[in-house]
């Protein structure tokens, strides 16, 4: 009984695909490669008119340019007004000679702006620029603002504590007895101002010292008389 059945798992060209042939492989291999150009016959009029638009702009922009390079007929208008006035072929315009050599560039353009008008990729390559120069400039200004913030507050540190200097100087020239600064209060308590010491009282200081003891905070000594000190002092604090 079982030899009579077919055995069914015997052949196994059953399951296997169809082959294909070289030639159908290569052909494509060929197609996937190098994919068929649209026809005319496959375009749409509005396709074969746009082809045909830019085919014959191509044709009048290579007659233009020849027609460019072409040197000028001595029959020409405009190179007998030249002779006329003194230019000669191979020269450079101008009396001495200093002016331009090469005529001027052409250069065909087929859009609809105006000479001078930017492309968008130059209008947005300048107003990406723009930004640019707009986030450089408010950096910059930021910087410069809390330099000049900085500046500001180490110069009142250095105002006040010359400030006391001054002021213990005096006092021990005037054999007055030194009040040692209170301690500094919290931080957190409202409603108290702390005295502000200006360039005003510190040069008020300043000069009480030199006039009256002939002293000078910055060069640190007594002088016996305002001549030694004005011949020897350099003077301000930026003068040390």
């Amino acid at each position: 009984m079982a030899g009579e059945e077919d055995d069914y798992m015997g052949d196994l060209s059953h399951f296997l695909p169809p082959e294909t042939s070289d030639s159908s492989r290569t052909k494509k291999r060929r197609t996937e490669e190098h994919p068929q150009k649209p026809t005319q016959r496959n375009l749409s009029w509005q396709q074969k008119r746009k082809i045909s638009r830019e085919q014959q702009q191509r044709e009048e922009d290579e007659k233009t340019l020849a027609l460019a390079q072409t040197a000028l007929k001595p029959s020409n208008i405009g190179f007998r007004m030249l002779q006329q006035m003194g230019y000669k072929p191979g020269s450079a315009l101008g009396k001495q000679g200093q002016g331009q050599f090469e005529p001027v560039g052409l250069e065909i353009r087929r859009s609809r702006i105006g000479i001078g008008a930017q492309t968008p990729a130059e209008a947005r390559a300048n107003r990406e620029r723009a930004r640019k120069d707009r986030l450089r400039g408010t950096e910059e200004g930021l910087a410069s603002e809390f330099g000049s913030r900085q500046k500001s507050a180490w110069r009142v540190r250095k105002v006040a504590a010359d400030y006391k200097k001054a002021e213990a100087a005096l006092a021990q020239l005037e054999n007055a007895e030194v009040v040692a600064p209170p301690p500094p209060e919290d931080d957190n308590e409202e409603g108290k101002d702390e005295e502000v010491i200006t360039e005003e009282d510190l040069q008020e200081l300043l000069s009480k010292l030199r006039d009256k003891h002939f002293y000078c905070l910055y060069c640190g000594c007594q002088y016996e008389s305002m001549e030694t000190l004005l011949s020897n002092c350099p003077g301000d604090e930026d003068d040390h």
